[in-house]
């Protein structure tokens, strides 16, 4: 192991009566990678954002080397060597990437003016250092996220960090891209930076991480060396219990009759679609990146037009020209953009539950306000929502209780379909298991769950019966004994020109 060189003790912090670090103490380390994993709200941004000045605690003590330090500020993080680097980049694109790096700390030569050429220099050699593929000349924006993120990192160098905080930084990349960050974070590791890395991802904490900091609840629970740190372990120190019954898959499903059919669904991105989901069934919808799944149930909700083909609801096609012709027939759809278009991130929890009902509780143009209060009041406490209280602003929740009121809103119109894209995308463990509750709950009440999911675990855990798609096809059938990593990815990666398999035990 390295030395210490960051340490924190006794660290708490209050929000008013929130409570949203409560003594926590952590050790970071020259020549590793700490992983800090945690659910939604147990803490961690917090923590981060007191390491990097933009808070500061109530009370305790933050050590580098062995001597304490003050940060009131950001810059007063940087100037020690300690910087973060946020899920939601910070980089100009109309500037360069030697302007971006150098952004606040520009090296001025004769006359006070800036430096350039010292900045081409300097950010050239720090990107040669990262392996970086573009130069200092190299206009920001015209680069992709995995290369912003390299110019983040850049920055940092040059600021001469000793410690890297970063917080999600593969939520938006693919897996190449974040082959190509991990070999980058072992590099740095390797030079003796103290990496701090925050997922909810287990597979990259099992692949990344020399240790694993788990808090909870505002609380620091532990900390586990590489070997010790199994999954099934960590995850219980997050939730506080064990969770060997993870996806609660349902044992006996009661089918009843077909509540959606897909008939022969022709659009620029789909091709020749059937399928059909029973009431009471959940509907795994399983296929690679860019296989046609969103684009498919974006039709089905009226959200994007078809060439040609049926909808069938009860028995009975229908045409569904948009969304609120899909709603009235009882569909709904959560979106796997959750912010970018779900939420209204500025408004209350109450304004983005009720939304899709607001006609059910008015009256002569008045809305039944405390009915719609109610509503949501029983909303965040079915769901087990963290919010403090219908007025809470979405914005400032976590990504679990952000998806949870996502979802309660598309309770509220009673669905007889509903269509989940990536519904635990961004979620900790702990809300994963909530919505596996939501979804077999809703399930055996009648309703057709439709799930799609990129993540196999998920969809051989919770789905009765799934459907395949690769580039626009619907390719296989799997239910059973069948539903399981070898028949799905099988059916994923077949040619589109064989028809599709039904593959049952």
């Amino acid at each position: 192991m390295g030395e210490i060189v960051l340490e924190v003790e006794r660290i708490s912090k209050r929000f008013g009566a929130t409570r949203a670090l409560d003594n926590v103490a952590l050790q970071v380390r020259s020549h590793e990678v700490l992983a800090l994993m945690g659910e939604n709200g147990a803490g961690k941004s917090t923590l981060m954002k007191v390491l990097s000045g933009v808070y500061q605690p109530d009370a305790g003590e933050i050590r580098l080397l062995g001597k304490p330090v003050k940060l009131h500020a950001p810059a007063d993080a940087r100037a020690v060597g300690i910087n973060l680097i946020y899920q939601e980049l910070a980089v100009a694109p109309h500037m360069t990437v030697a302007q971006n790096v150098f952004m606040g700390s520009e090296p001025r030569g004769r006359f006070g003016r800036v430096d350039q050429a010292a900045m081409r220099t300097r950010t050239n050699e720090v990107l040669q250092q990262l392996g970086a593929r573009f130069g200092a000349d190299t206009l920001a924006g015209s680069l992709g996220i995995a290369d912003q993120q390299q110019v983040e990192i850049a920055r940092s160098l040059i600021h001469k960090s000793r410690v890297l905080i970063m917080d999600e930084p593969t939520a938006a990349l693919s897996d190449r891209e974040t082959e190509r960050l991990f070999a980058v974070i072992r590099r740095l590791r390797d030079d003796g930076i103290a990496i701090v890395y925050i997922s909810h991802r287990m597979a990259e904490m099992t692949e990344l991480a020399d240790r694993v900091a788990v808090m909870r609840d505002g609380g620091y629970v532990g900390t586990l060396i590489k070997a010790e740190a199994a999954p099934e372990r960590v995850i219980q120190m997050m939730v506080g219990r064990p969770l060997d019954d993870f996806y609660q898959r349902r044992e006996h499903v009661e089918k009843g009759p077909v509540r959606l059919e897909v008939r022969n669904i022709i659009s620029p991105k789909i091709n020749d679609a059937s399928f059909h989901v029973c009431a009471g069934e959940v509907l795994g919808l399983a296929g690679l990146v860019g296989a046609g799944r969103t684009e498919l149930a974006r039709i089905i909700f009226g959200a994007d037009p078809k060439a040609s083909g049926d909808i069938v609801v009860d028995g009975k096609p229908v045409n569904i020209r948009q969304p609120l012709d899909a709603m009235k027939l009882g569909i709904g759809y959560l979106p796997e953009d959750r912010k970018g278009q779900g939420l209204f991130l500025q408004l209350s929890a109450l304004a983005n539950t009720t939304m899709s009902v607001l006609n059910r509780h008015s009256r002569a143009g008045l809305l039944n306000h405390k009915a719609l209060r109610k509503l949501t009041e029983d909303a965040i406490k079915q769901l087990s929502v963290k919010v403090p209280g219908p007025d809470g602003i979405v914005g400032g929740l976590s990504g679990g209780n952000q998806q949870k009121l996502l979802l309660a809103r598309w309770l509220a119109i009673k669905p007889r379909v509903l269509i989940l894209d990536e519904p635990t995308r961004g979620v900790d463990v702990g809300a994963k298991s909530e919505i596996y509750r939501i979804i077999n709950q809703l399930a055996a009440s009648g309703v057709a769950v439709v799930v799609i999911s990129s993540e196999l675990p998920e969809v051989i855990g919770i789905c009765d019966r799934v459907v395949v798609m690769r580039e626009g096809h619907i390719t296989g059938e799997v239910s059973g004994e069948a539903i399981n990593q070898e028949t799905i990815m099988t059916c994923a990666t077949l040619a589109t020109t064989q028809p599709a398999l039904a593959l049952a035990a």
